[in-house]
């Protein structure tokens, strides 16, 4: 069964109001076109200043007023929905948070929820400087969410540096893989493409990666480029720039393909 799959993409910015509008005006629309499960990127609410982001954070898993208006949506428009990066109150430490995937049904329930694992903490030459540690809490458990398409694994924008995660999703049983993400202009540039692509070839998954883009303010700027990724490496749908969406159908068959003419998940071997 052929299932359609929306990557939204958008420029947050501090105005949670405006980010969620946007967000509410594109999914209706993909969803208006058939689109059964819409994913949001990292950061989809509020992408600025950690202290503006301590003023919206929620505690999981009865949210707040963010996270009942994702609830409301994803039921009035009867699609499930991937809200890439949530910032979810760390209830240990008031001054800090965890950035969250969270996996929605088409009646608005949690089905489950991730803490990102690896955060991002770079010092670029010529591009970026980001902590991410310094005010965000790391999680430590690899989840997949049970989707209109089987079981879906959950991730964040730089997990997809560690092929290990990915390889223990797939052990999970996971055919395809969201990877939300605000990829910085210079990394986006030179990583992207090849590491979506490297990750869905050698779990044989479907990847789909809704991407923040454009400038954000004066030193932050997203390279955009959501796109979902099919088990054979190929991209099968992408939007490069701009605010918009684009779908992809998820093709069970392609994963079986794959799978069984080169079957590298069942050759694989111990070693020391």
């Amino acid at each position: 069964m052929l299932t359609q799959i929306a990557v939204v993409q958008h420029s947050a910015g501090i105005d949670v109001e405006q980010n969620l509008s946007t967000l509410e005006i594109l999914t209706t629309q993909a969803a208006n076109e058939g689109a059964k499960i819409i994913c949001w990127a990292e950061a989809f609410a509020y992408l600025g200043r950690h202290e503006g982001k301590l003023e919206i954070l929620e505690h999981l898993p009865e949210g707040g007023p963010i996270l009942k208006r994702c609830q409301s949506l994803a039921k009035k428009l009867g699609v499930e929905l991937l809200l890439g990066g949530f910032h979810e109150a760390d209830p240990n430490d008031p001054s800090r948070c965890f950035n969250t995937s969270l996996y929605l049904s088409d009646q608005g329930e949690i089905l489950n929820i991730y803490r990102k694992i690896h955060l991002f903490d770079v010092d670029i030459t010529n591009g970026p400087r980001l902590m991410e540690s310094k005010h965000t809490s790391g999680g430590d458990l690899a989840v997949a969410a049970d989707s209109a398409i089987g079981k879906l694994g959950l991730t964040i924008c730089y997990d997809l540096r560690f092929p290990n995660l990915y390889q223990k999703l797939t052990d999970l049983g996971c055919s395809a893989i969201s990877v939300p993400s605000a990829f910085t202009k210079t990394t986006g540039q030179m990583h992207w493409h090849h590491l979506l692509c490297a990750r869905a070839i050698e779990n044989q998954t479907y990847i789909i990666a809704p991407a923040q883009h454009g400038q954000h303010s004066k030193n932050r700027a997203s390279y955009g480029h959501s796109l979902v990724v099919d088990p054979w490496g190929k991209i099968v749908c992408e939007l490069p720039d701009g605010d918009g969406y684009a779908i992809a159908q998820y093709d069970p068959t392609r994963v079986d393909s794959a799978r069984n003419e080169i079957p590298s998940l069942t050759n694989r071997r111990p070693f020391t």
